[in-house]
This record gives C-alpha cells, sequence and structure tokens, in this order.
C-alpha cells in the first residue's frame, strides 16, 4: 500500500471509530441514563402491575371479549394486539372483505349492547394495530352491558369511565381517550 492511501485511510478508520464509539454507545447509552431517572416508567415500557405481576402495557392493547369488561378497538397486528405484527390492514372504503368484516363487527355489537348507534372507533382498526385506547363515545356506549354483566350500577361504571378519560395532550393535541386494560383492572378491583 502506498504511502498516499495510508495518508487517507488512517484518519478516516480513526473518525469511523470514533463517530461509532460516540453515535452508537455513548450516545444511546446516556439517553438511556437519563430515561431512566428521569422516566423510569415509561422508559421500560410503561407496564401496569395488578396485585404484584405485570399485566401489560399502557401502550399495547389487549383484546377483551368477556361481556365483563370494556372492548377496545379491534386489531390488524396478527392475533390479536402482536406488537411483532403491528400493522394495519391495508383494507380500503371498497373493500368486499372491510365491508362484510364491519358488518360482521355491527351485528356483534348489536348483539351485545343493543341498537344504539355505534362508535366508528368499536368497528375499525387503528394504524399501528395496537391502540389501547378507545374515545368516550365508545366506552359509554358499552357502560350498560358491562355494568349488567357486573351486577353494578350504571352510574359506577360511568364514575370508573370518567376516572379512565384523558383529555388530549397539552389541552390540544389528540382527542379524549380511555386507557381500556386500566380501565378493566379498576372494574375488577370494584369487585374484589
Amino acid at each position: 500500500m502506498s504511502a498516499s492511501w495510508r495518508l487517507y485511510l488512517r484518519p478516516a478508520l480513526v473518525v469511523l471509530v470514533a463517530l461509532t464509539l460516540v453515535t452508537g454507545v455513548a450516545y444511546p447509552a446516556a439517553v438511556t441514563a437519563v430515561a431512566q431517572v428521569v422516566f423510569p416508567g415509561q422508559a421500560n415500557g410503561s407496564m401496569i402491575t395488578a396485585n404484584g405481576s405485570t399485566v401489560g402495557s399502557a401502550l399495547i392493547g389487549q383484546a377483551f371479549s368477556d361481556p365483563r369488561y370494556f372492548w377496545g378497538r379491534l386489531s390488524a397486528a396478527g392475533d390479536g394486539y402482536d406488537g411483532m405484527a403491528s400493522a394495519g390492514s391495508n383494507l380500503g372504503p371498497t373493500s368486499r372483505d372491510l365491508i362484510d368484516r364491519v358488518a360482521a363487527d355491527v351485528d356483534r355489537l348489536r348483539l351485545a349492547n343493543g341498537e344504539a348507534p355505534i362508535p366508528v372507533d368499536l368497528v375499525t382498526t387503528a394504524g399501528s394495530g395496537l391502540d389501547p385506547h378507545i374515545s368516550p363515545a365508545a366506552a359509554a356506549y358499552q357502560v350498560a352491558r358491562v355494568a349488567g354483566a357486573r351486577g353494578l350500577d350504571a352510574a359506577a361504571v360511568q364514575a370508573a369511565v370518567d376516572r379512565h378519560t384523558h383529555g388530549p395532550l397539552l389541552f390540544f393535541l389528540g382527542e379524549p381517550r380511555v386507557n381500556v386494560l386500566e380501565l378493566n383492572l379498576e372494574l375488577d378491583g370494584l369487585l374484589a
């Protein structure tokens, strides 16, 4: 190798190693350390613990089908909220498969909850397929069913919904929402 190649190769390798250490090791380690100190819950996945064991994350939905529980948005991510298969269904509004699925979901919801208008988030999937929230309207639509199945007063169940209704971020970003897992866990606590 000639001297001129060594003249250019050595500085390039030194810069590559230095930038790899800074951007691939030091910076991620620093960000992780700060996150663990400042936001430990969020940095570790926003895990929800009940009775000493982890039952899920506040950021990933779970499938509930028992009438005693509030039902979340439908998931197109694999076999029910599979984080490794996070994706939408990619079905368009003229897709026969989508139309048939929505019609079947409308029938299922009407059978369980009555003939009231069905909030759209109960028959559509989220873009990621992992949404843990429903709208306050979707929660209110299910109050009578959940209260009846649990033998609770509908006002007590609605009060639980109200406690778990979060407003828009910074008062203007997004829509009000209800975390389904947190709400269902509180309702389990009401029975105990």
